[in-house]
């Protein structure tokens, strides 16, 4: 049986780090997630977001990363294979404009959908990958 604590933690929100330096694109998608009850802590510089992640700086555990390919500094790839190095297992969602940027990410597990990607569309795939941490990077979706 689980104790008071550990149910109460059970129910909070995921975490989810949005990674975008497009500061409208950033604001949408964190507006929608968190309508839906997420906890979203918005990022417009991919490399000032790993070293949070690193130094352990965020208030809460992150349960998802989603985060832009093109991006000025560092593209989502190479933010990928850097954080893959300290956290090899958690969820990232990749969003592009770029069909062939999926080739980036192979073998990074990671989920990559294609924009636009709507809100009921992000939704679904961020429910999925929180509940079930799994990617499917072997399918291209355009949504």
């Amino acid at each position: 049986m689980n104790s008071p604590l550990e149910q109460a933690i059970s129910r909070m929100p995921a975490t989810i780090l949005l990674i975008d330096d497009n500061a409208v694109q950033a604001a949408t998608r964190q507006t929608i997630l968190k309508r839906a009850g997420y906890f979203v802590i918005a990022a417009l510089n991919p490399c000032r977001a790993l070293e949070q992640i690193r130094g352990g700086e965020f208030p809460a555990e992150i349960g998802l990363v989603i985060t832009d390919h093109v991006m000025p500094g560092m593209n989502g790839a190479d933010f990928v294979k850097a954080l893959r190095k300290t956290n090899p297992t958690i969820p990232v969602l990749v969003i592009s404009g770029l069909e062939e940027a999926e080739e980036e990410y192979v073998d990074l597990n990671v989920t990559f959908r294609m924009k636009p990607l709507m809100p009921d569309h992000l939704l679904a795939t961020v429910h999925g990958l929180i509940r079930d941490g799994s990617h499917d990077s072997g399918q291209l979706t355009a949504q």
